[in-house]
């Protein structure tokens, strides 16, 4: 049995409030336990966005009521709220703030790099801004915390173009971390299988090319995190004419990872550094006292969706051969999973930002 300390996903996409029929604090809290997850850090787009005193308080108090494992919940950066000096007991409330750049739903978009100084010059330096930004706007967006000699996190990094130019900033010492999900690093755009027609291969950013998969690989040293971007939708919605843009990924991270370990693709040293250590270190969480995973390495199985906790009833992964299972979570000297069941009660889950 394989111990490991609990692990940290830095993106994740709860739906709660206004899409819980996709997901909600309880389901996602249970699936990130079943994922050897015991900390999770919540990202703001929802509905409503959160992006004030009153929307954090709604998604503090869901939090608070279902969720089964440790959190944080990010604030969002939008075109109206980006004087945080008027706002100074909100960001130590929150994970970080969360730009988006690119494509997103709902009211944060920020397509004019004007609305991104206030953000930049006033969020504290102390916490950390995570900016959705693709290609050229991930440029820009180092350019920023360049001027403005500040962290910035990029999130879901896919291209060649992205992790060359941020070796590139960290050789200068531009203060800039990123991710990766796994689907980035395991699927590419010519990829079909059972868990990817039609629909289901919508993501953003994107699946690129082998090209660009390859260069992820070959720069595992410049990338700071491993981070789902669990975005769950419904496989109806999945399956439908507007096929809405996400991946699950809280329940097959970790199998994923361990098997690329077998494989010699990547250290144990590196798993525990990038889904444990740096997310830490980046986002500035505390020690969780007493918390660890234990894993048998050698269980091989094919993920399949319906033996899963996520409501949305599917995974990209579906019929992969993996080996390591989650076998026990302990959270706080709590046992919260053992062999397929969730101990933990709603609201045992802690506000790491409380």
């Amino acid at each position: 049995m394989l111990t490991l300390p609990g692990l940290i996903d830095p993106h994740v996409h709860t739906r709660d409030p206004g899409q819980t029929h996709k997901e909600d604090w309880d389901t996602v809290t249970q699936a990130a336990l079943a994922g050897g997850v015991v900390l999770l850090l919540a990202m703001p787009n929802a509905k409503p966005p959160i992006f004030d005193a009153e929307t954090l308080d709604l998604a503090l108090q869901n939090a608070k009521q279902k969720a089964r494992c440790d959190y944080a919940q990010f604030l969002g950066a939008g075109p109206n709220n980006g004087d945080w000096n008027k706002n100074k007991d909100l960001p130590p409330r929150a994970a970080g703030l969360k730009m988006y750049l690119d494509s997103t739903f709902g009211e944060l978009r920020l397509n004019d790099m004007t609305l991104w100084t206030p953000h930049f010059q006033t969020f504290p330096k102390d916490l950390p801004i995570v900016a959705h930004s693709e290609s050229r706007s991930m440029a820009a967006a180092i350019l920023f915390a360049a001027l403005y000699d500040r962290p910035l996190h990029i999130a879901h990094i896919s291209l060649k173009e992205e992790v060359l130019l941020i070796k590139a900033a960290k050789e200068r010492g531009v203060k800039v971390t990123c991710e990766v999900c796994p689907h980035h690093l395991f699927l590419s755009s010519s990829q079909s299988g059972s868990g990817l027609e039609g629909g289901r291969s919508e993501v953003r950013p994107r699946l690129a090319t082998q090209e660009d998969v390859d260069s992820l690989w070959e720069n595992l040293d410049v990338i700071d995190c491993f981070a789902t971007d669990h975005a769950p939708h419904t496989a109806a919605e999945k399956d439908s004419d507007t096929p809405p843009p996400g991946f699950p990924g809280l329940e097959t991270i970790l199998p994923l990872f361990l098997t690329a370990v077998r494989e010699k693709r990547l250290s144990l040293e590196t798993l525990i550094e990038k889904m444990y250590l740096n997310p830490k270190r980046i986002f500035r969480l505390p020690d969780q006292p007493e918390t660890w995973v234990e894993v048998d390495e050698n269980a091989a199985y094919e993920i399949r969706a319906s033996e899963q906790f996520t409501r949305c009833g599917w995974t990209p992964f579906e019929g992969w051969k993996v080996r390591g299972r989650v076998r026990r979570v302990v959270l706080r000297g709590k046992t919260c999973f053992e062999d397929g069941k969730i101990l933990a009660p709603p609201g045992y889950g802690k506000n790491v930002r409380g």
